[in-house]
């Protein structure tokens, strides 16, 4: 069932004050001083700064990070998304890979989140780069556990097993919405079934690799809709799913709809646990790689003589 929005109940949702459960302190302390630092040092592009994460701090002072490849212009525009829009032109660094992996083994991370901006303007959506960084983190940091969070390639299976024969601990993309909404929130060249299609074949090309998708809500999608979408993600062998509430960027972007209450995220955790995820994060200011390395104790894809911390 459609939920009925009203413009005013939108208007209301736009001018509140956000609900003190999306309230998060200023980040501090050394070790996430230092990942600033070296992260300035080496120019990397992170997702925890682009995207405006709320998280930055917990994340960069428990030593992971997300790392944001193939530059900073995102050749789609998704109606959620804080980063850079536009058309690249092909430009590709082919040094980025080893100078990530020398950055990654300079920071000590535990655990790292390699995604990237789409790039459709590339034959491979950017997947050779993809493989290379993953390949060159392992080569480095033999103890880092390595998560692809990668586009989808327009679909494109080839791209996709040019990245799990790099052999990623972790690798998904996000759905992002549910079906009924993917139109009106996603670059209309990302589709819901395609994101299920390259989701699917992650598990085929390479058992081995735990699959993982994220899902925001408060978009003015329903309790059903929601978990029909776990549904279809479970039936495509995702393991790991992370659920949070959108935030509202800025004024050009897609408004809330609904502060969704921390109840509410703890009733569909339980209801992801019911079906069969094997690690579930969901809550207000979950976001894609929130408290990974959670998922690396929890499934205990630890790399041997690795410690869990």
């Amino acid at each position: 069932m459609r939920p009925i929005v009203k413009e005013e109940d939108r208007a209301k949702v736009r001018g509140k004050r956000k609900p003190d459960w999306l309230k998060v302190p200023l980040p501090t302390g050394e070790t996430y001083e230092r990942v600033k630092h070296l992260i300035k040092t080496l120019k990397l592009h992170t997702v925890c700064e682009e995207a405006l994460c709320p998280n930055v701090g917990e994340c960069w002072a428990a030593g992971t990070a997300t790392v944001m490849i193939l530059g900073d212009t995102c050749t789609r525009a998704c109606k959620f998304c804080a980063v850079k829009t536009g058309n690249p032109k092909g430009v590709v660094d082919h040094g980025e890979p080893l100078r990530v992996a020398l950055a990654i083994s300079a920071l000590g991370l535990r655990y790292v989140v390699i995604t990237s901006v789409d790039r459709d303007d590339l034959p491979d959506g950017g997947a050779a780069i993809f493989a290379e960084t993953i390949q060159r983190i392992h080569e480095l940091s033999p103890k880092t556990v390595v998560e692809g969070l990668i586009p989808d390639f327009q679909g494109d299976l080839d791209a996709l097993r040019t990245v799990t024969d790099a052999h990623p601990e972790v690798l998904g993309t996000n759905i992002e919405t549910v079906r009924r909404l993917t139109p009106t929130v996603r670059d209309p060249r990302a589709s819901y079934d395609q994101t299920l299609t390259i989701l699917e074949h992650i598990k085929k090309f390479n058992p081995k690799i735990r699959s993982k998708s994220g899902l925001m809500v408060g978009l003015g999608e329903t309790e059903e809709e929601v978990l029909e979408t776990m549904d279809d993600l479970r039936s495509v062998g995702v393991e790991i799913l992370t659920i949070g509430q959108y935030l509202q960027p800025t004024a050009r972007h897609l408004p809330v709809v609904e502060w969704v209450t921390p109840e509410k995220f703890r009733f569909y955790q339980e209801e992801a646990r019911k079906r069969g995820f094997r690690f579930v994060a969901a809550g207000p200011l979950v976001r894609s790689s929130y408290r990974a390395w959670e998922s690396l104790i929890a499934l205990d894809l630890e790399r041997e003589g690795t410690s869990a911390g």
